[in-house]
């Protein structure tokens, strides 16, 4: 009878260890696509879609597995409540342990390289090597060189002024600010769309978190190689930007040579290239 107890036990335990599994909700969605030993994890910017890494993967993907997010509530993607940037940062990494995904290549763009320089510094056994597309470690510190994080940051004022604005409001204003940051036009309706599609709480909340983290210490403590990629202008910011990295000793710069934020559709060519070196090497 003992017997049958114990393999009943493991039975259960064995099915609640595959529910879990199939029912643990992560604060993104994933798209699994490629083949190939090396992972690419590619996480993307502040309410942007995984889609503004497709011309990436079209490159990679033959060649390695990629791992594609969207963060919950941009680009249409169902919101979480009470989302955070240490939050999405804790639960990417878990995602990774419990695939028991090996030393991925993180690649970040804006916000997402944020997290990608977060999660190589709070969990540098689990990274291989991390790709920051233009994202600094205190954004707030490129205006404000005095700027120190609030511990208890207050973000109601900018969600109330994010959902207080009307559909044709907010759209009319991502339409203002998106030309200041894509060159191509081509994709300025795209990446608007995806604001629009965004939902309005968490882009506030976002917002304000994302601008009241400071990495500069923290990075301290990546081991991985990392590759830096920053657009244009910032080559006339370069003292300050790099002052910002001093801590990141891994650290590789390039500076691209035309285009603004969105440095995957402004200098396509440079920056594959950056990526096919940096990754293969």
């Amino acid at each position: 009878m003992k017997k049958y107890i114990l393999i009943i036990a493991l039975l259960f335990s064995a099915l609640c260890i595959n529910v879990f599994a199939q029912t643990k909700s992560y604060p993104f969605e994933v798209i699994k696509t490629g083949k190939g030993k090396q992972t690419l994890f590619f996480i993307p910017g502040f309410a942007s879609s995984g889609e503004v890494w497709n011309e990436t993967k079209a490159v990679f993907e033959k060649d390695f597995t990629c791992y594609t997010l969207t963060m919950a509530g941009f680009a249409g993607v169902q919101p979480q409540p009470n989302p955070s940037f240490e939050h999405w940062k804790t639960e990417i990494a878990h995602y990774i342990k419990d695939n028991k995904i090996q030393k991925p290549i993180l690649i970040g763009h804006s916000m997402g390289g944020g997290l990608a320089l977060a999660i190589a510094a709070d969990y540098p056994g689990l990274i291989g090597k991390i790709v920051v597309v233009d994202a600094l470690p205190c954004l707030a510190a490129l205006s404000d060189t005095s700027f120190q994080s609030k511990q208890k940051n207050d973000c109601s004022p900018m969600i109330t002024q994010m959902t207080a604005m009307s559909d044709t409001q907010f759209s009319d204003m991502q339409k203002q600010m998106m030309p200041r940051l894509v060159q191509n036009a081509s994709k300025l309706d795209l990446i608007v769309d995806w604001s629009v599609k965004s939902d309005r709480t968490t882009f506030g909340q976002m917002y304000c978190d994302f601008f009241n983290v400071d990495l500069r210490k923290k990075i301290a403590t990546i081991k991985c190689p990392s590759l830096v990629l920053l657009e244009s202008y910032f080559i006339n910011l370069k003292p300050t930007i790099e002052e910002q990295y001093k801590n990141l000793k891994s650290a590789h710069f390039e500076y691209a040579a035309k285009g603004l934020h969105f440095i995957m559709y402004d200098d396509q060519e440079w920056y594959l290239k950056q990526l096919d070196t940096f990754i293969k090497s």
